[in-house]
């Protein structure tokens, strides 16, 4: 992990903790902000150790192992080998979509789930590639970054719903219906935007990660590029609220649809991220 990243990562998320405690100590005084504090720890401990079953849960994930998928099993081991990291559970999702994630508290307990339609649409070194990327986000511990970020960002977006009924802490007349409105509106918008400036943050450093442990650059931008064209064109069949809260899981995006304000979306452009892998490809620095 760069130190750039690395610092711009921490810089983000404690703007994002920063943000929750504010708005905890708008909705009640210094007791609000110590109730949103310890809210959060709970929180964070439960999503924890319980994040990765529940999103396979969500996907319908089905592990498999080396006599049920030989030849993806094998590609992840000796992938995990190059990265040094422990061998994930495998898993694939019934959709149609050609996409993946990992997911998992640390690298002892990981998992790495691809589609269906992945290993339909991409060549095995496209493939390859996005497995590498999905290793990077394992050995970077991203997944626990991103979760407590969303986490954090849920309860940000509850307190402020909180805030236009419960009276402010230092206000003895009562709520200010005013700041109680801004912050119901501009607290969640925030919010939105440090979570979402987290992921892509997060996305470019697993890109880069990925190139290194797959040897291949030019492989994960092509299946970048393949990708981001279905994410259009076949839909993942799921909730709205599990498109929601996973969206940021993926390399790319499968719940686009079209055009999204940057500021607000958990990806990077992907003729960005393609550009810098190409150039990774002919250099041999991701910048």
């Amino acid at each position: 992990m760069t130190t750039q990243n690395t610092l711009r990562t921490v810089f983000l998320m404690t703007l994002v903790f920063v943000l929750f405690v504010f708005v905890g100590y708008l909705i009640g005084g210094q007791g609000g902000m110590i109730i949103a504090f310890l809210f959060a720890l709970g929180m964070n401990f439960f999503s924890y150790w319980k994040s990765d079953k529940m999103v396979l849960r969500m996907y319908n994930a089905e592990e498999v192992d080396q006599q049920t998928a030989p030849k993806l099993h094998k590609m992840v081991k000796e992938l995990a080998e190059e990265a040094d990291l422990p061998m994930p559970k495998v898993y694939i999702i019934p959709q149609k979509q050609p996409n993946a994630f990992a997911t998992g508290r640390n690298p002892d307990h990981s998992a790495v789930a691809v589609t269906r339609g992945i290993m339909d649409v991409l060549e095995w070194d496209e493939l390859r590639g996005v497995l590498a990327h999905e290793l990077a986000h394992i050995k970077n511990r991203d997944i626990l970054t991103q979760t407590i970020v969303s986490t954090v960002v849920g309860a940000i977006t509850m307190l402020a719903q909180f805030a236009i009924f419960i009276p402010f802490g230092n206000n003895d007349e009562g709520g200010n219906p005013l700041v109680a409105l801004l912050v119901l509106i501009l607290a969640p918008v925030a919010a939105s935007m440090l979570h979402s400036a987290v992921s892509r943050t997060r996305e470019y450093e697993a890109d880069r990660g990925g190139a290194i442990i797959s040897g291949n650059p030019r492989s994960l931008a092509n299946a970048l590029k393949k990708i981001e064209a279905a994410a259009q064109q076949v839909p993942m069949q799921v909730s709205q609220r599990t498109a929601q809260s996973t969206s940021h899981m993926f390399p790319v995006n499968p719940f686009s649809g079209g055009k999204m304000m940057r500021l607000f979306s958990t990806h990077p452009p992907t003729e960005e991220r393609i550009e810098k892998l190409n150039k990774m490809a002919e250099t041999g620095e991701y910048s």
